[in-house]
């Protein structure tokens, strides 16, 4: 009798686990965080996307401090079943210049330059795939540029200062101000295009 209701305690624990619990990782840089944060917020299956730094070999690195050779990067939090990695790659081309080796728009410099961080052989396959394909959407269109956003080895990820984290939402003005002035907007739509609309 008590082993029947351990197997009738075991069943009901596992019927009611949730089954879209599973929460994957992605890492990506793309010039300033607030706006790659942003970027990857919206997006339905995104339960989270933290600012920080990676890349580097500095521990502990802060923004007012140092963070020599580290990589102003974002690290998105999401549900593979509600939003595959491929989506959150199409999403990451779109929100950066991918022909800009020394930053991203008004920010240049080694911390702002754009990167795709890979956790497995299957996120460099995909990543691999995803670059590809946007070499061969500008082939024809500009030849003379060059795509040089790498895929690099995913390493320690320091989240950054908490006044960093959701910027976009705690200080809207000053973060409007900033993607305006950065020409960020603009740009993007230089290279992509307008953005698509529902």
């Amino acid at each position: 009798m008590m082993k029947f209701l351990a197997l009738m305690c075991i069943a009901t624990l596992t019927a009611f686990t949730p089954t879209s619990s599973r929460a994957d990782q992605a890492i990506f840089a793309g010039g300033c965080f607030w706006c790659m944060e942003q970027a990857f917020q919206e997006q339905d299956g995104v339960s989270e996307v933290i600012s920080g730094f990676t890349g580097g070999t500095l521990k502990n690195p802060t923004y007012n401090g140092n963070h020599e050779g580290h990589y102003e990067a974002v690290q998105v939090i999401y549900d593979p079943q509600v939003i595959a990695y491929q989506q959150l790659l199409n999403v990451y081309w779109r929100n950066i210049d991918p022909f800009d080796d020394k930053g991203q728009f008004c920010d240049k410099g080694h911390s702002y330059l754009s990167a795709i961080f890979v956790a497995d052989d299957e996120q460099r396959r995909l990543a691999r795939l995803s670059k590809e394909q946007v070499i061969r959407q500008f082939a024809d269109q500009r030849p003379d540029q060059r795509v040089v956003t790498p895929i690099l080895a995913a390493s320690v990820f320091y989240p950054v200062e908490e006044y960093h984290q959701d910027y976009y939402l705690k200080n809207p003005w000053r973060y409007r101000f900033y993607k305006t002035a950065c020409r960020r907007a603009s740009r993007l739509e230089e290279v992509w295009g307008k953005p698509e609309t529902d």
